[in-house]
């Protein structure tokens, strides 16, 4: 089976409070864990990220399987000057199973769907193999290497660059 096959199918939402709410319970394995949300109850007190009405709904949306609904994962699709930085999620339990490439993918198309003049780009721990593997396989190449602060402290970071193959019509 190619991977235009093995490809689940999305479909984008916005995010709601319930999407929120599930967001904040998953959790992740180490070394992963440096990507689990705060409680919800907090996020929404500290107005933090998604937890912030106007961020919500003006830069994240929510990824749910097309036949069942299910919440997959979520972006943040992140205004910059002629660029969408993407910033993403996908469930704990769908991680490492071959979905993210398609997943990856998804986002970006509907990045470059809203905002067509765009460089879409992301950022990504260079620790983070399996993302690095997934963010390559979706068409993302690595442009930039950096440090930069996190909660966890300084970590170095790749910038990767959306350049999907031309299609020959």
């Amino acid at each position: 089976m190619d991977d235009e096959e093995a490809s689940p199918s999305f479909h984008i939402v916005p995010m709601n409070i319930r999407h929120c709410q599930d967001i904040c319970t998953w959790t992740y394995e180490p070394p992963y864990d440096i990507y689990q949300w705060s409680s919800w109850a907090q996020m929404e007190e500290t107005a933090e990220e998604f937890g912030d009405r106007e961020i919500r709904e003006t830069q994240y949306v929510s990824v749910l399987d097309r036949e069942g609904g299910l919440l997959i994962g979520y972006a943040q699709l992140f205004p910059l000057l002629g660029v969408t930085r993407i910033g993403l999620g996908m469930r704990p339990e769908l991680c490492g199973h071959g979905m993210g490439p398609a997943f990856v993918r998804f986002i970006a198309e509907e990045a470059r769907r809203r905002q067509p003049k765009d460089e879409i780009d992301l950022e990504v721990l260079t620790w983070n193999v399996r993302a690095l593997k997934a963010y390559t396989k979706a068409g993302f190449v690595v442009t930039d290497s950096y440090e930069r602060p996190t909660p966890k402290g300084p970590m170095k970071f790749y910038c990767m660059v959306y350049e999907p193959p031309v299609s020959r019509t």
